[in-house]
């Protein structure tokens, strides 16, 4: 075990850094040429090599007219036997093959030794069996080891294209090495692996092209013409700049490197480890944060890790302590165009389209940079927020991939590997499954998915050091291999129960598109948070004056005890939001009735028609000023509600300055402004954002928001008699704080004044008046408070006040 403060690791873990990833030596290789010497397992060997230079193609004669080169790369020793086992690999460079065939035994002719060096070296690669564990990629003594998963498949082709051939850009699969792997020696079980000698210590690019049975009603959907991403691939290398339509069919490759030194995380590190029910979490887009020009950064480092790094300020300034973002694993963010379609004018910005669950998002490096640049300006903006007091949470998409349906697959990885084994299939038909409304979906509680899932989840705790998880559409966790639900899901109650991940932040989106809606209900182990759906959509309606809705209200902002007072379940393990990034923005919540999606190219068919939004009078962009500040009220009603519920809050990118998406609740596909955040909006809108900065900050000094427990009669003080008045839409309360310092807060979703009786204070103690939404910036909000509240306040049309007892 590490020690934690030496290390900087986020948790006690057993792993040594320093190592990486060191795996026992075994024993050298045998192989069977060597320039100008060779050594093979079999007695005698004869060959003949002649070299065509015009068509530079090996010709070979053998004893016996044989028309290959036989190459024989290793063999084995087995301490048990003294047998020897030949081995022969197929080696392809190029256009260039070389055959592998059973040796011929003793009587034939030596090989002569001049004939051998007529070959270029790169072509020899002098491989050994490896060894099946750890998946991926690893050194091992004097070499690399690959092991990959494939339970169906009848062959499996190593392609490697190594620096110094690559003389530009990224190889054509002609380009590259190839090994094929034989599956008497090379498989152990299902997992097929083979180690290769002197391959350098990075920047060599690798794939698979994997064969197996042609039987799509049995589930397979191999295709060995496709190059295939290694699913424990730790670096991806592809286009290397976001949306360059230029280079929009270019492939993925796997990479590796351990060549660096360890990253620094620095003397003075700290890792924050805010509890969940201090945190207020930010939900944000790497690139959208900071890819305006209006961001005014260098061009080179607009929506990346490092122009994040350049805006913490921003984020402090606001007063939040943890970010969530959105997708960051690989993703190809040119699909949609990849063939026509409707949707073929988009570039995928959001990301939730993974294609490899360790990879960081290569085009978030800086100035082109690649995989490895993206790997380190990750840790660097996880080290740096962290230096800051900020959580880094990871929104993550387990529940498909990127590779589509059987109508247009998009095969880059899983499904060429072992369709069987990766998704969920009809039992009938043996078409992929579609809980996740994206064509497939992971087959998560397979035993082998569920160890991908857990090893990627450690990685990015242990390599990348981020604080913890939310997991899209996290109800298709709860699925079976045939899709029926779960009660006690193991890849959900595993990731509860691990030693590294239990001790994250882990939050689930408890529903997915089947139909399996758990909000409350979602299989927890008292670990599990939830975003709470059921909070978003009360609070909507009861701030829009829907009828009905102030009991709803009522259970939301005090913790939703009628949902999460299970067990030892907390009001912390409630997710509270309004705005999340599908949906509408906040001010779009205000302003719009319908959405207008016609710009996603589907029709407007697209995105949710049920938004529980109101546009205060007028759809879309006004100029009359009485809209205008109904909707600045609205939606400064929105955030006091959210900051004043016990729960854990979460806001969304751009809200505290009113962007809008023009009414488009479905902008997954434009990296435009529709998306990006605009920095010169937020000068422009100060007063909504120190609104928004304020509350925040309020929240957090004031511990009568953020209870470990659920609240009580002694904790809270409701100031109603008549709670089934069904036309009533105004309530009122006062929160307890052991020290004397009361709360009262009232909410009137009436479009009427209301004159409400204010409690008298706690003894020796005034009321100030801290919040009025209904006053313009900067008396909205006046951190001192205003004294000389009476005995009743006059509360205005869709506005909220607090109040706080002051000596």
């Amino acid at each position: 075990m590490i020690d934690r403060s030496a290390s900087h690791f986020p948790y006690p873990i057993f792993y040594d850094p320093q190592k990486r990833n060191h795996i026992p030596k075994l024993p050298k290789s045998t192989t069977l040429f060597n320039h100008s010497r060779l050594s093979t397992p079999v007695s005698t060997l004869q060959l003949y090599i002649h070299f065509s230079l015009l068509s530079s193609t090996a010709v070979c004669s053998y004893a016996d007219n044989c028309s290959s080169i036989f190459a024989s790369f290793s063999r084995l020793r087995s301490s048990k036997s003294e047998s020897r086992q030949k081995i022969f690999t197929k080696v392809r460079q190029g256009k260039q093959r070389i055959f592998s065939v059973q040796a011929r035994q003793a009587g034939e002719r030596v090989l002569e030794g001049k004939a051998l060096e007529m070959l270029e070296p790169n072509l020899q690669l002098k491989v050994s069996p490896g060894q099946a564990y750890p998946l991926g990629v690893s050194e091992i003594e004097n070499g690399i080891n690959f092991a990959i998963f494939s339970q169906h498949a009848t062959s499996v082709t190593l392609l490697l294209s190594l620096p110094e051939r690559r003389a530009h850009g990224f190889p054509d699969d002609e380009e590259m090495d190839e090994v094929t792997l034989d599956p008497r020696v090379n498989r152990t079980g299902d997992i097929w692996h083979i180690h290769v000698e002197d391959l350098p210590w990075s920047n060599v690019l690798y794939g698979y092209r994997i064969d197996g049975p042609p039987a799509w009603h049995q589930g397979h959907r191999f295709d060995s013409s496709v190059l295939l991403v290694d699913p424990y691939a730790k670096l991806l290398e592809g286009r290397r700049k976001f949306g360059d339509v230029n280079n929009k069919m270019s492939k993925f490759f796997g990479t590796y490197d351990f060549s660096s030194l360890p990253f620094d995380w620095g003397s003075n590190y700290k890792i924050p480890n805010i509890p969940e029910r201090d945190l207020v979490i930010y939900e944000m887009n790497v690139r959208a944060f900071t890819a305006d020009k209006s961001s005014g950064l260098d061009p080179e480092i607009r929506g990346s890790y490092l122009g994040l790094i350049d805006k913490i300020p921003h984020l402090l300034e606001l007063g939040i302590n943890a970010i969530e973002l959105l997708p960051v694993f690989e993703f190809d963010e040119m699909e949609l165009q990849r063939r026509p379609n409707p949707r073929d004018h988009m570039v995928n910005t959001w990301g939730y389209s993974t294609i490899n669950f360790f990879a960081p998002m290569s085009r978030y490096a800086s100035s082109g940079g690649g995989a490895l640049k993206a790997s380190l300006e990750f840790k660097e903006m996880v080290k740096a927020l962290h230096n800051s007091g900020i959580e880094v949470i990871l929104d993550v998409v387990y529940n498909h991939t990127n590779e589509a349906d059987d109508a247009n697959p998009y095969t880059t990885s899983f499904r060429g590997i072992d369709n069987k084994v990766y998704y969920m299939t009809d039992p009938n038909n043996q078409q992929l499954l579609n809980f996740s409304g994206c064509g497939n979906t992971l087959n998560c509680n397979h035993p082998v998915v569920m160890e991908l899932i857990l090893d990627s989840l450690r990685h990015w705790v242990v390599e990348y050091h981020v604080d913890g998880f939310r997991f899209d559409l996290a109800s298709v966790l709860c699925r079976g291999t045939d899709g029926s639900p779960l009660s006690a899901p193991p890849l959900v109650r595993a990731i509860a129960k691990d030693d590294i991940l239990s001790r994250c932040k882990i939050i689930a989106e408890p529903w997915d598109c089947g139909g399996l809606y758990l909000v409350g209900k979602f299989p927890n182990w008292d670990r599990w948070a939830e975003w709470n759906g059921k909070y978003r959509d009360d609070l909507r309606r009861y701030i829009k004056g829907d009828a009905g809705m102030k009991g709803s209200f009522a259970s939301r902002v005090s913790g939703s005890a009628d949902m999460y007072k299970v067990n030892k379940r907390k009001p912390s393990h409630s997710v509270n939001f309004v705005i999340a990034h599908d949906g509408f923005t906040l001010y779009d919540l205000v302003s719009y009735n319908q959405k207008k999606n016609d710009a996603n190219g589907e029709g407007g068919s697209d995105g949710s028609n049920d938004n529980l939004s109101w546009n205060c009078g007028h759809e879309g962009e006004t100029t009359d000023p009485k809209i205008k500040a109904l909707r600045s009220r609205q939606m400064k009603n929105f955030h006091l509600a959210l900051m004043i519920s016990q729960g854990t809050p979460m806001m969304f990118m751009g809200d505290e300055y009113g962007h809008t998406r023009y009414g488009n609740n479905n902008s997954y596909g434009h990296d435009t402004a529709i998306n990006n955040f605009q920095w010169k909006q937020l000068e422009a809108e100060n007063g909504l954002f120190r609104f928004f900065s304020e509350v925040i900050k309020f929240r957090l000094t004031h511990y009568v928001f953020r209870q470990e427990n659920f609240v009580g009669e002694n904790e809270v003080t409701w100031h109603e008699k008549n709670w089934d008045n069904y036309e009533s839409k105004f309530l009122a309360f006062t929160l307890h704080n052991r020290n004397g310092e009361d709360i009262y807060l009232a909410f009137n979703a009436h479009d009427y004044f209301v004159k409400v009786a204010i409690p008298s204070p706690p003894p020796k103690r005034h009321w100030f008046r801290v919040v009025d939404t209904n006053l313009m910036s900067p008396d909205d909000f006046v951190h001192d408070g205003v004294p000389g509240i009476g005995d009743s306040y006059n509360v205005a049309p869709y506005s909220s006040i607090l109040l706080k007892a002051k000596i």
